[in-house]
């Protein structure tokens, strides 16, 4: 098991449905072009990379803390032990 951890506390939309359709959509604009595509990034210029990945969030742990110290819903919804948990598993691991 891989005991490596991102470098930034980040979470972005990649396992949206949404982003799954863009992905195909760019493949299909690659595929499609009738103009020679140089060897490599040129293909890029085709479609717009910000199509397939929009969001992204950045929430280190103590914001996540912070934000579940100061919001009474989240203390009666989650735990602290739980709440870190969930932090770690978008945040930190890969």
């Amino acid at each position: 098991m891989s005991r490596s951890y991102k470098k930034s506390p980040v979470c972005t939309d990649h396992t949206s449905p949404r982003t799954k359709w863009a992905k195909r959509q760019a493949a299909k604009a690659v595929r499609r072009h009738d103009g020679f595509i140089e060897n490599g990034r040129s293909y890029r210029k085709l479609f717009c990379s910000w199509n397939i990945c929009d969001y992204r969030f950045y929430q280190t742990k103590e914001k996540a803390v912070f934000e579940w110290e100061k919001d009474v819903r989240l203390q009666s919804g989650f735990s602290k032990e739980r709440m870190l948990r969930n932090w770690e598993k978008f945040y930190r691991r890969k």
